[in-house]
C-alpha cells in the first residue's frame, strides 16, 4: 500500500486539471485551432507598416490582424503579453525560429526575409492590437 495515498490522490487530481485547463485554454477539439476576435485600433504610422510587414510575412500563419488559424496561435492572445513575452522574444522568433512550446502547432521556422526594422514594426502593431 502506498503511504501517503490522500496526497497523492489529491495531487494526482490537480495535475489532471492544470492539463485539461490547459488544453482548454490553448486548443481546441477541432484540430488544435485558437482564434481571437480581433478590433483593430487606429494605428500610428510604425504599426500601419508593421500591418503591411505581417500582412506578408506572418498572417498566413498567426491570421489576420493576428488573429490565430489551424497553423499557428494567435499572438493577441495573452502569452504574448509584454509581461510573459517581451518584444525581444519577437525578434528572437523571427531570427532563429522557435522551437514548440505554448501551443500543439509545431515548431515556427525562421523568417531570415524579414528585417530587423519589419520585425520592430511587426512588433509595433501586434502590441497596438
Amino acid at each position: 500500500m502506498v503511504k501517503n495515498f490522500p496526497t497523492y490522490a489529491v495531487l494526482a487530481v490537480i495535475a489532471g486539471g492544470v492539463v485539461i485547463g490547459a488544453w482548454r485554454m490553448f486548443g481546441e477539439e477541432s484540430g488544435h485551432s485558437a482564434k481571437s476576435d480581433v478590433v483593430v485600433p487606429p494605428l500610428s504610422g510604425d504599426a500601419a507598416l508593421g500591418k503591411a510587414a505581417f500582412d506578408r510575412n506572418c498572417a498566413e500563419c498567426h491570421g489576420g490582424n493576428a488573429s490565430g488559424t489551424g497553423k499557428g496561435p494567435p499572438l493577441v492572445h495573452q502569452i504574448y503579453n509584454p509581461g510573459h513575452h517581451a518584444d525581444e522574444a519577437f525578434f528572437r522568433a523571427a531570427e532563429y525560429g522557435v522551437r514548440q512550446h505554448h501551443w500543439p502547432y509545431g515548431n515556427m521556422p525562421a523568417q531570415p526575409q524579414v528585417s530587423h526594422r519589419e520585425v520592430a514594426r511587426i512588433v509595433e502593431y501586434v502590441r497596438a492590437l
